[in-house]
């Protein structure tokens, strides 16, 4: 992968100046070939990681990874039935994976009944849809590789009388 991408993809936020400076090419070079990966679809979106669990929110999204075993469509293999899946706004990933169930989604609503319910009335009665697996996250340690910073919990002990 070019170096460019490399620099980008750990800190969109860097200019074309610094990337030029740690590269040693020209600045115009490095703008040039930054505007060809976005017209290429090589750089598709320039991303925040945001530490959810550290805002004072008290409303917070529910985030599911969804094992979902299809029978691939004659001729067509896995790509439709996982484009028709991709295609809900409740899911915000999907990949196709080796093992023991074929897709993996991931899945956000903005609760528990959100996704349970996507999962119940859109994704099981698809037809293709064998079957599915939810495993809700619980807490997130690292994303993007970025290691998130939690909340500092009460660790005092309660007294009771």
């Amino acid at each position: 992968m070019d170096e460019i991408l490399e620099i980008l993809e750990k800190d969109a936020r860097i200019t074309a100046e610094e990337i030029s400076k740690m590269t040693g090419r020209d600045v115009s070079e490095v703008k040039r070939l930054i505007k060809r990966y976005e017209n290429q679809g090589i750089i598709l979106k320039y991303k925040t990681v945001i530490n959810k669990e550290l805002l004072r929110e008290d409303t917070k999204e529910v985030r599911a990874l969804i094992e979902v075993n299809v029978t691939p469509q004659k001729d067509l293999g896995f790509d439709k039935i996982a484009e028709r899946i991709y295609s809900f706004s409740e899911v915000v990933s999907c990949y196709l994976v080796s093992g023991t169930y074929d897709l993996l989604l991931v899945v956000e609503g903005k609760d528990l009944h959100t996704v349970s319910n996507f999962v119940a009335e859109k994704l099981a009665p698809m037809e293709n849809v064998r079957g599915t697996v939810t495993h809700f996250l619980l807490k997130k340690y690292k994303e993007d590789g970025i290691i998130l910073k939690h909340k500092e919990e009460n660790k005092r002990i309660a007294i009771s009388y």
